[in-house]
C-alpha cells in the first residue's frame, strides 16, 4: 500500500509541479485514446453525411461529430478543414464566407457522394466498433486532477492536507465500489 503523504512531505512548489504533472499525464493519455480510434477515411464521410443535413462551418462539423459520437470522437480542425479543402477541390462542396466565416454547402455532385455517408455515418461505426464509451468519468478524473493542482498551487498547508485526505478517500471508495461488482 502506498505511503500516505502530506505537503510537509514536499519541498515548496514540488507537490504543486507532480499534481500538475499528473494532470497532464492524465490529459495526454485521455486524449490519445480518444484521438487514435478513427481512421482519416471517416473525417471526409463524417463531413458528407453532416453537410447532407444542411449547411454548417467547420467549427459546427467538429461539434456535431463530437456529440452524435457521444464524446468518442472529437476531430482536430487540422483533420476538418484539409478535408473541406480536399472536397472543395473535388467539387463536392462549396464555400460561402459571411460574417468572417466560411459556411459550407454540398453541390449536386457532393448530394450523391453524400447519400451512401449518411446511410451509414462513421461516429455510428466508431461507437459501435469501440462500444458507448462514457467519457463523463475520464473528464472527473481530469477536473478533479485540475483543482488538486490549484489547492496545490493556492493554498495553505492545511488545505493540501486537507486535499490530500479527500482524494485517499475518494481512491479507497472507488476501489470499494469495484470489489461491489
Amino acid at each position: 500500500m502506498a505511503k500516505p503523504f502530506s505537503a510537509d512531505s514536499f519541498r515548496p512548489g514540488e507537490m504543486t509541479e507532480a499534481i500538475i504533472d499528473a494532470v497532464d499525464q492524465i490529459r495526454t493519455s485521455f486524449d490519445k485514446k480518444i484521438a487514435t480510434r478513427v481512421g482519416r477515411g471517416d473525417v471526409r464521410a463524417a463531413v458528407l453525411a453532416l453537410l447532407a443535413e444542411g449547411s454548417m462551418h467547420g467549427y459546427q462539423i467538429i461539434q456535431q461529430i463530437e456529440e452524435r459520437s457521444g464524446g468518442v470522437w472529437k476531430p482536430s480542425p487540422g483533420s476538418v478543414y484539409p478535408t473541406l479543402q480536399m472536397l472543395a477541390d473535388e467539387g463536392l462542396i462549396t464555400a460561402k464566407e459571411a460574417n468572417g466565416r466560411k459556411t459550407y454547402s454540398l453541390t449536386k455532385e457532393g448530394q450523391a457522394e453524400a447519400k451512401s455517408a449518411a446511410a451509414a455515418p462513421p461516429w455510428q461505426e466508431n461507437t459501435k466498433r469501440f462500444g458507448a464509451v462514457n467519457t463523463a468519468l475520464p473528464k472527473a478524473g481530469v477536473e478533479l486532477a485540475q483543482a488538486a493542482a490549484q489547492v496545490g498551487r493556492s493554498g495553505t498547508p492545511e488545505q493540501v492536507d486537507e486535499a490530500v485526505k479527500i482524494l485517499e478517500e475518494a481512491r479507497r471508495k472507488l476501489y470499494t465500489l469495484l470489489a461491489q461488482g
